[in-house]
């Protein structure tokens, strides 16, 4: 057990392919990317977005064999995550190719891989304890089988573990029943304005998230805004705007993961929701400024950052 909080994530591991293009090719089209970059994505942006701030971070997915399990494990232990859950000896771990456009925008394809063929025996054995946050994609809730013992484990967590959740890119995939168990034993809600659109009917950002923190007594919503910031509504109270920081955009990937990872490690150090909103969205305005999708700051490129804006630098 432990008496520092940790943040304990499902959101799987894959090795990111990233190519800059001027433009999407048309189909049966080619294009040539001017930039690459291959890195470790997935759910490692958050948890080193989170490691980067201090927090104490394991990863509670299941990597595999290869070269590209071996590029994930050294980037986990680059910063200091835990990896508790055995390897899958026979299959390597997943990939997912992100074609970058100019404005930033990024479209996916990804191929699985050993995260795939986690087991409720690897989550039985996590030494979750009161006080610490498990992450939850929507890609963990989505699939079958997996998406089943993902579901059995979170609903049996006590109340004193926080449940994050973020429905992610593919929401409308996941089963309604799914979604709704989810839901039920979420403290943080934490997506962007269109899934918080799709999951409250209402187009309208802050109605949207007065709303859905009304769903049910322990239901917290943030849901970021973009170069705007985000919107926090805590349980059963109105929506309040964070703003956000003005920044140059090169590239959006992994942004919303910095976000996450920020805010949830701020919240685990004690501050208060809007404080730890208003920190991570000057870390998302850092990260959008890199190339790259695990782009998230350290603690003291944050404070610098803020300091800059508000006229405190020297």
């Amino acid at each position: 057990m432990s008496g520092t909080p940790r943040l304990f994530c499902l959101d799987t591991v894959l090795v990111d392919v990233v190519l800059r293009v001027a433009a999407l090719p048309e189909r049966a089209g080619d294009v040539l990317a001017h930039e690459q970059l291959i890195t470790t994505g997935g759910g490692f942006n958050a948890m080193s977005a989170a490691a980067r701030q201090g927090l104490d971070v394991v990863y509670a997915g299941r990597l595999g064999v290869g070269p590209f399990a071996s590029r994930a494990e050294r980037s986990l232990n680059d910063e200091h995550v835990a990896t508790p859950v055995a390897r899958n000896e026979s299959l390597d771990t997943g990939i997912c190719v992100v074609l970058v456009e100019p404005d930033g925008e990024r479209s996916f394809v990804s191929s699985r891989g050993a995260e795939d063929t986690l087991r409720a025996s690897d989550l039985d054995a996590l030494d979750v304890c009161a006080g610490d946050t498990v992450l939850v994609s929507g890609y963990n809730v989505m699939y079958g089988e997996l998406a089943e013992l993902v579901i059995a484990w979170l609903v049996q967590l006590p109340a004193e573990i926080t449940v994050a959740f973020d429905p992610a890119t593919r929401m409308e995939d996941i089963p309604a029943v799914n979604l709704e168990t989810v839901l039920a034993r979420t403290d943080w809600l934490i997506c962007n304005a269109r899934e918080g659109a799709t999951l409250a009917k209402n187009a309208d950002v802050f109605e949207s998230a007065s709303s859905l923190a009304t769903m049910s007594d322990r239901l917290n919503v943030l849901i970021r805004t973009g170069a705007d910031g985000c919107v926090v509504a805590t349980n059963h109270r109105v929506a309040t705007s964070v703003d956000g920081f003005a920044t140059e955009v090169v590239d959006l990937n992994g942004a919303g993961d910095v976000h996450n990872g920020v805010f949830l490690a701020e919240l685990a150090k004690g501050e208060s929701p809007y404080d730890a909103a208003r920190w991570a969205n000057a870390a998302a305005a850092i990260a959008v400024s890199r190339f790259g999708p695990a782009s998230g700051p350290t603690r003291e490129e944050v404070a610098a950052f803020v300091d800059r804006r508000e006229g405190r630098s020297a």
